[in-house]
């Protein structure tokens, strides 16, 4: 006769109202801890952060290569004589280059163009622009992966044991007929993939405008850096033969007065000179190879400058191919070049890219206010095994609302205003600086031009002088003071012709560079100006 099972009753009234209470909290505790710690590791990145603006800096010009490259014209005023002297100032990183190209043993002929050419691949200013662009555009791409849904997938396995006690749960295992409070250890494995779009955001839409217009930016002032090399390479290139050239003219006056002092030398012999006048010739003649040291000394010391500006080892035998020359140059009209200039300055452009930028940040700020939309969730498996798995997920989608944020947003505005204001007011400042340049640029072309008609016409009577005095020193009517005069003014003439020259040359440079366009204008300034 088989047993009927009899069923078996659990009495309430045995535990007690405040040990039901108990046994329920720990129940929730439990099933909090056990079940729904693993699903809450599955949905890693649920629910997608609030977006927020993208400050960027109060500054447009926070971008720009630490350096400067300048051209000044002064003017000096010596005994008897009022010469221009033009220079270049390179400054910071521009100074310095990477190794170019490797060079051949030997002398080196360089031009202008190559030199140019050579300096807009190695020089530092230009490596680090091109590095800055490279990390804006980072931040650009950055910036568009916010709009875009972002998946992860994850495969993990789990092992865990779970002490009751620990959690002041000793009467539940009693409780629900578990002798031990130590339960497990159990295992679960677990794949999925999670996906996160904030699919509706002006914030993060508003975010990618500004960073495409700082890439914008960057770009400009990357072309504007190379018009900045290009000044300084053509600058220093020009100030290198100028010095070359005062070199050779220092030489003449040397050799003027070795004869000069050879010649008093001479009379002194034949008794018809005084030793006065051969002690005066060669202090003349000491004084002239003491100006012809310091000239080779500063020679020597431009010639290293300019080869760390365009990566050439610096003891390189360079052989400049160029050499300063006068030629005629049509009128240039102050409005077209102020023209030319605003529309092709690339610094300009740049700074107009900042402040459209930061008119963007502007609108991030204000669209913070807005509602935005995101989807998140995962799908995957799940089981004890891998082999006894089940598909899981989970999809949600969510409408945020701001409602109160203690006045973050407003202070977003704030501070994106501000950034815009000290923008608005540097592209301003560009402006007045391009027309500046512009002005300047023409008003040294205008005095170099004056210059070198001048001097070339004063070199002539001074050559023509020195010439007849010479005839009449060595017909023995005059003495060496004459000499020593008509030298000193032969050289002062042959100063100021180079620098007119020099001085010429660089303003055309400068003007192609104020205007925008000197890396194009570059074949052109310096035609057929080869030995």
């Amino acid at each position: 006769m088989s047993r009927r099972a009899e069923p078996r009753t659990f009495f309430v009234s045995r535990i007690g109202a405040i040990s039901l209470h108990r046994i329920a909290a720990c129940s929730f505790l439990f099933f909090m801890t056990v079940i729904l710690k693993p699903l809450a590791a599955q949905q890693v990145g649920t629910y997608g952060q609030t977006p927020e603006v993208v400050q960027l800096p109060a500054s447009g010009r926070t971008m720009e290569p630490t350096g400067s490259v300048s051209s000044q014209q002064t003017t000096s005023t010596g005994t008897g004589s009022s010469i221009l002297q033009p220079s270049v100032t390179v400054t910071g990183i521009y100074q310095g280059s990477i190794p170019g190209a490797p060079v051949s043993t030997g002398p080196v002929r360089l031009s202008l163009a190559d030199a140019v050419k050579r300096g807009v691949v190695t020089n530092l200013g230009i490596v680090t622009s091109g590095v800055s662009t490279s990390i804006v555009r980072a931040e650009r791409a950055q910036a568009l992966s916010q709009l875009f849904p972002q998946i992860t997938a994850s495969i993990g396995a789990t092992e865990t044991q779970i002490n009751l006690a620990t959690y002041g749960l000793n009467s539940l295992g009693s409780a629900i007929g578990i002798s031990s409070s130590i339960i497990g250890p159990f295992s679960y494995v677990q794949a999925q993939a999670n996906f996160n779009w904030n699919a509706l955001s002006v914030t993060n839409l508003r975010n990618y405008q500004a960073a495409n217009k700082v890439e914008q930016a960057s770009a400009l002032s990357e072309r504007d850096t190379r018009e900045l090399v290009v000044l300084a390479v053509g600058g220093t290139y020009l100030q290198v033969i100028s010095a070359a050239a005062r070199i050779e003219a220092q030489r003449v006056q040397v050799k003027y007065a070795q004869a000069t002092y050879d010649q008093a030398s001479t009379q002194l012999t034949a008794g018809t000179n005084t030793r006065v006048d051969l002690t005066r010739s060669l202090v003349q003649l000491q004084s002239e190879q003491e100006k012809l040291l310091a000239l080779q000394g500063d020679y020597d010391q431009q010639r290293i400058s300019f080869a760390r500006l365009i990566g050439l080892p610096q003891d390189a035998d360079v052989i400049f191919t160029e050499q300063l020359a006068s030629t005629d140059l049509q009128p240039v009209d102050e409005a077209t070049a102020l023209g030319s200039a605003v529309k092709h300055r690339w610094d300009l452009r740049s700074a107009e890219a900042q402040m459209h930028a930061a008119e963007q940040t502007v609108s991030a700020a204000r669209s913070e206010r807005l509602p935005s939309i995101s989807f998140n969730g995962y799908y995957g498996a799940t089981g004890p095994r891998p082999d006894d798995s089940h598909g899981v997920f989970v999809a949600s989608g969510t409408l945020s609302i701001p409602v109160f944020d203690g006045g973050k947003i407003s202070a977003d505005v704030q501070q994106a205003r501000a950034t815009l204001s000290q923008r608005q007011a540097e592209y301003q400042d560009q402006k007045a600086k391009v027309e500046q340049d512009v002005r300047t640029a023409l008003i040294q072309l205008r005095t170099a031009l004056g210059q070198v008609k001048l001097a070339e016409s004063n070199r002539q009577y001074a050559r023509e002088t020195l010439t007849q005095v010479n005839d009449r020193f060595d017909a023995g009517v005059t003495n060496t003071v004459e000499v020593v005069q008509a030298q000193q003014q032969e050289a002062s003439a042959e100063n100021d012709y180079i620098s007119g020259l020099f001085s010429l040359n660089l303003a055309r440079l400068t003007l192609a560079r104020a205007e925008g366009d000197v890396e194009t204008e570059l074949s052109s300034l310096f035609p057929g100006d080869k030995h």
